[in-house]
């Protein structure tokens, strides 16, 4: 029997709890570190068990290990020798927790997921951006329209049927976390920049309505959902593929647009934020890129906007994460670090920063923690063997084809 969604599951533990509808993470005053406390006052079984699992599994694991843990490398999707030896060096030898992935087919994903599973140990998060679906990234998955065009949907129904087959899809090939939904809000009608495509419009409340429905869907499929690019990538005036993205905007103006999203997101109890390569000097007057901000990551996510799921850095090998190591990314709030330029030798910097005081070993064990929460929240995407690899594209496109017509909504 499939595990229920999240949310489902989630929404049983926080009835009248008034907290959004997973279980929520306190913070420690005293030390200024997150733990997992949680703030209902008769939990439900899995969020016990999720909790005592992910202390116990701490306690077990060396330095090393821990230290492995926050990073998510880039792998492309494809599962010939070379690749499957990457990918069991990234987890067996650096100990990883998860990884992303890149250009390739579905096939060699359910492959690699297999691969990951007989390996064991505590699971690992596997990531993908699917902003128009899995085609995104895999060239023989089903195709569905851009934000752009979906951002004129009247009906919040479509996004979240939409997010439900994205996550259907994911469990089919063994993915259990969505590198969105995108909540960038783009100034003014029409397109903007990087952006054209992937933002859902220019009207914050519609981009949050659209967005946390798209979200429900995948989270209610057992596939964490991932909102970004926070604080807000829509007035950025660059694009951080190519450089570090500046937002000048006044901090009235952040608040009302560009956070007013991500405030919804984290309102409905939702899993993950992404942060982006982005300063702005309105929210830190260092005017520090985003994922190596403690008052963006810190400050404003978790204390002003009380966030306590996963906080994600984008991939660090964008060129507006030129010069960003992984252990400053950590120190400054992050839990998990995507795509290293190299992961080896940024587990090793982050391992000499705790041997040496720079990182204190309770932040990385504060990191580990809520990620081993999350993965024992998603575990049941995690058993067995995956069934009908070699029927995978039959199995996908029948329901994704009533799901695309659907979406055939334009401008």
């Amino acid at each position: 029997m499939r595990s229920p969604g999240l949310i489902i599951i989630l929404l049983l533990l926080l009835a009248g709890a008034g907290c959004g509808l997973r279980p929520q993470i306190a913070q420690d005053s005293e030390s200024n570190q997150d733990s997992i406390d949680l703030l209902v006052s008769e939990p439900a079984d899995i969020t016990v068990d999720a909790y005592r699992y992910s202390d116990s599994v701490l306690r077990t694991l060396t330095l090393r290990e821990k230290a492995g843990m926050p990073f998510m490398p880039a792998l492309f999707a494809n599962s010939d020798r070379e690749t499957l030896r990457a990918l069991i060096r990234y987890a067996d030898d650096m100990h990883v927790g998860g990884i992303v992935l890149l250009k390739g087919n579905l096939k060699s994903v359910a492959e690699i997921a297999d691969t990951l599973r007989s390996l064991g140990g505590a699971g690992y998060f596997i990531g993908v951006d699917a902003e128009n679906g899995l085609r995104m990234r895999f060239a023989d998955a089903p195709e569905f329209p851009w934000n752009r065009d979906l951002g004129y949907l009247s009906d919040d129904q479509l996004m979240y049927d939409f997010g439900s087959e994205i996550a259907r899809e994911c469990r089919l090939v063994g993915i259990n976390m969505v590198l969105g939904p995108v909540m960038d809000v783009v100034p003014g009608e029409g397109s903007h920049g990087m952006m054209r495509k992937r933002s859902l419009g220019s009207d914050p409340k519609r981009v949050a309505e659209l967005a946390i429905a798209y979200s429900r869907g995948v989270e209610d499929g057992n596939v964490l959902s991932v909102a970004k690019h926070f604080p807000g990538h829509g007035s950025s005036n660059a694009d951080s593929h190519k450089r570090l993205g500046e937002i000048s905007l006044t901090r009235a103006r952040i608040d009302s647009v560009d956070l007013y999203p991500f405030r919804r997101y984290i309102e409905e109890g939702l899993s993950g934020v992404m942060v982006g390569h982005l300063s702005a000097s309105a929210l830190d007057p260092e005017r520090r890129p985003a994922v190596v901000s403690p008052v963006i990551m810190g400050n404003i996510l978790r204390d002003e906007l009380g966030f306590r799921g996963l906080v994600i850095t984008d991939a660090l090998t964008m060129e507006g994460a030129m010069g960003i190591h992984a252990y400053q990314a950590i120190m400054a709030g992050a839990d998990i670090i995507v795509a290293p330029a190299d992961t080896q030798k940024e587990i090793e910097k982050l391992v000499d920063a705790v041997n040496s005081g720079e990182v204190p070993e309770g932040v990385l064990d504060d990191r580990c923690r809520r990620i081993l929460f999350y993965k024992y929240l998603i575990s049941g995407n995690n058993v067995g063997k995956l069934q009908g690899i070699e029927n995978l594209n039959l199995l996908i496109n029948g329901k994704a084809e009533q799901i695309r017509k659907s979406l055939g909504v334009g401008h």
